[in-house]
């Protein structure tokens, strides 16, 4: 069965990695499948902890979202690291804050985001990484929420912002704001606002967390390609 899903995702899953990131990290995208044949297929290769998860779901959009994520995420590992062991056996632990990670594989750093578009996965052996993917079309309060959660000049941005785009900036920032969190192991509890991004008239890394390095030791990205916001920001670990 490895076999069969190594050879899914080799057909289907996209290299997103943006060129300028290329020296650091490497960013991997695969479509959600509506095939039920495939989703059985990613389960086959779930641990039992999983499984039962898988069972909990009562979408069955859901549950097959969370079978291929998982199995997904196996084959990222794969990939990373060259292994030809069984998917199964390529299980990632969580750390405290969510930071998944490989026993087998301690120097590499994962970071993996999806939606009702696809998955994401990105690693790096020499960096700290964080990528995160959203679907722009979910309608909610943008202004409303930049306001209490960006910064004062990224809510100014949304603001501005074309009505027809306003959603779109707002994914923008959102994405942005959670792959750099993820760079950190820190979720978003830590806070929205302790990185601050400047979209024009190039992107980048206006405020950091100083106990991190500040702004210089990150760089941020947006990845094409997935229908979606997608971002990937990357760490210099050398402080």
């Amino acid at each position: 069965m490895t076999e069969s899903i190594n050879n899914y995702f080799t057909a289907c899953t996209r290299n997103l990695t943006p060129a300028s990131a290329g020296h650091a990290a490497c960013v991997m995208y695969a479509p959600v499948s509506l095939d039920p044949d495939v989703s059985r297929m990613c389960a086959s290769v779930l641990s039992p902890a999983e499984l039962i998860r898988a069972e909990c779901f009562v979408s069955p959009f859901d549950k097959a979202g969370f079978e291929q994520r998982r199995a997904f995420r196996r084959f990222c590992a794969a990939t990373a690291t060259g292994s030809l062991r069984s998917l199964s056996r390529l299980d990632f632990e969580e750390a405290e804050k969510g930071l998944p990670h490989l026993s087998t594989a301690p120097g590499i750093q994962f970071s993996f985001s999806s939606c009702c578009l696809g998955f994401l996965g990105a690693w790096s052996s020499t960096h700290g990484v964080g990528v995160d993917l959203e679907d722009p079309s979910r309608n909610l309060q943008a202004e409303e929420l930049a306001h209490h959660y960006f910064s004062e000049a990224e809510a100014l941005t949304i603001k501005k912002a074309d009505k027809p785009e306003r959603q779109q900036v707002f994914f923008r920032f959102w994405s942005l704001k959670e792959a750099a969190l993820k760079s950190i192991g820190e979720g978003l509890p830590y806070g929205l606002d302790a990185f601050e991004f400047d979209l024009s008239p190039r992107l980048r890394v206006v405020h950091a967390p100083p106990d991190h390095g500040g702004a210089g030791q990150f760089n941020a990205h947006v990845i094409e390609g997935t229908g979606g916001c997608a971002a990937l920001v990357i760490r210099n670990l050398a402080r």
